[in-house]
């Protein structure tokens, strides 16, 4: 075989892998990251279909997508501490297996139970993918150009964001909502025939996985993003505040469990480091912005402004395609200048682009969105990739993984906080709710950009 799956041989993070397994490592990493964004954006899309097709509410249906999230979210730092130990690229491997598997139960799912569990497994695998991926990343590319992967990864992320409705809807054009997720069979496939050919071997930690720090950091972060969820639906006080609660346990006898170890599962001596923490801080204030605004802006554009839903999703594209065009830009400009000058600059544009959003006219043209959707964008697009850079370049080797893991995290933590917030902008003022949630989520980028720019004051270890 001429796998480099076969070879023995560790490959040093931040020397760079040879010309062309770095292509076929990247094809691998990108095409995995896609299929896993993706399906998100997919199955939101679908599920008026799919309840129709499964003869169940829209209510019981949403749970297609809850499962998903709430079983990648429960995952992500689990796998990041299990790629320390295994190695990154069998844990990758592994969950792009796991993935492929659950995406094929899915599309064969004949009814919503089927369907519910074949999603909650899928979301354990793509937890596989998405807790791993930056730290391959640091094995693909050398120090030097280490931002140019960074933008790609975001790029992929921007433009699978963009696609998930016109794909979902093309693909529902031309036949049942199955192949909606039979389509990732091949995909992951071609994935994983890359992945053979071109992913490092990486190193791999002394010490054991800690199974029941696992779980208790799978419950913990699982009834966090769960509580904040269900406020944003409007639970019961109760109900919330005790998924809340036991979250709260769970993270204080996982950090108990593990005070003395070499490396904590939730990444407490990662975030010991100025630049590592402010630019998770960073990213938690700008993921929170754009759910904020990403929640809202529906509600803004049908129920005020008496745009269709399909209007709507035309004119929210702009956000998501300037960022992926931009981002590989900010990814190679990172490289050269301080990821705290160039997301500070992003999210100063991004609060502009948003309180732009708020003060539209009344009676806004088409093109009056458009162009503030852009600014938007822009905005996001220079503040992602150097900030995935400062945050992967501020841990040392041997916690790549956790890094990681934590950049997904931040990222989930972010996007569901923004969502619980818009909830809280509905209950203090039903009319203006989605401008309130617009002005916050300026004030969230604005902060984030007081952090991004404080990093400037520290220096990042080396890598």
């Amino acid at each position: 075989m001429s796998f480099a799956f076969s070879q023995q041989r560790l490959y040093p993070i931040g020397q760079g892998l040879p010309d062309k397994e770095r292509v076929s490592a990247l094809i691998a990493v990108m095409l995995a990251v896609c299929v896993a964004t993706l399906d998100t954006a997919i199955a939101n899309t679908a599920l008026p279909t799919i309840a129709a097709s499964l003869q169940t509410s829209d209510a019981n249906s949403i749970w297609v997508v809850s499962i998903y999230q709430l079983a990648m979210v429960a995952a992500l730092l689990p796998a990041a501490s299990l790629g320390e130990v295994l190695g990154h690229r069998r844990v990758f491997m592994g969950g792009l297996i796991i993935f492929t598997l659950a995406s094929l139960a899915c599309g064969l799912a004949p009814s919503l139970p089927w369907l519910v569990g074949a999603r909650l497994v899928q979301g354990l695998g793509a937890a596989g993918v998405m807790a791993i991926n930056g730290a391959l990343l640091r094995y693909i590319y050398p120090n030097s150009s280490l931002g140019r992967g960074m933008g790609l990864n975001a790029m992929v992320v921007g433009l699978s964001f963009a696609a998930g409705p016109t794909a979902a809807s093309a693909v529902l054009l031309l036949g049942s909502w199955h192949w909606l997720f039979l389509i990732n069979v091949p995909l992951c496939l071609m994935a994983m025939y890359f992945g053979l050919r071109g992913l490092p071997n990486t190193s791999r930690a002394t010490y054991k996985f800690d199974g029941v720090a696992a779980g208790l950091c799978a419950v913990a972060l699982g009834l966090l993003v769960l509580g904040l969820g269900e406020g944003a639906h409007q639970a019961t006080w109760l109900a919330v505040g005790i998924e809340l609660a036991v979250a709260a346990v769970c993270l204080v006898l996982l950090m108990m469990r593990q005070n003395d170890h070499p490396a904590p599962m939730l990444a407490v001596d990662l975030l010991r480091r100025p630049v590592f923490a402010l630019s998770a801080v960073t990213a938690v204030c700008s993921f929170a912005a754009q759910g904020l605004a990403f929640v809202s802006l529906p509600f803004l554009l049908q129920n005020m402004l008496g745009y269709s839903q399909v209007d709507t999703g035309f004119l929210i594209t702009p956000w998501p395609v300037v960022v992926a065009a931009l981002a590989p830009i900010a990814g190679r400009l990172s490289d050269r200048y301080p990821a705290g000058l160039l997301g500070g600059g992003g999210l100063v544009v991004l609060s502009v682009g948003l309180a732009l959003l708020a003060t539209m006219p009344a009676t806004p043209s088409v093109f009056d969105i458009l162009w503030r959707m852009a600014v938007c964008g822009a905005g996001f697009g220079f503040f992602q990739s150097p900030n995935l850079r400062a945050i992967m370049s501020a841990a040392p080797p041997s916690r790549s993984g956790g890094a990681s893991g934590m950049v997904a995290t931040v990222r989930l933590l972010g996007q569901a906080i923004g969502a619980a917030l818009v909830a809280a902008c509905f209950h203090v003022s039903t009319g203006q709710g989605a401008m309130w949630a617009l002005w916050l989520a300026a004030g969230f980028a604005a902060v984030a950009s007081v952090t991004s720019v404080s990093r400037l004051i520290f220096k990042a270890s080396k890598v």
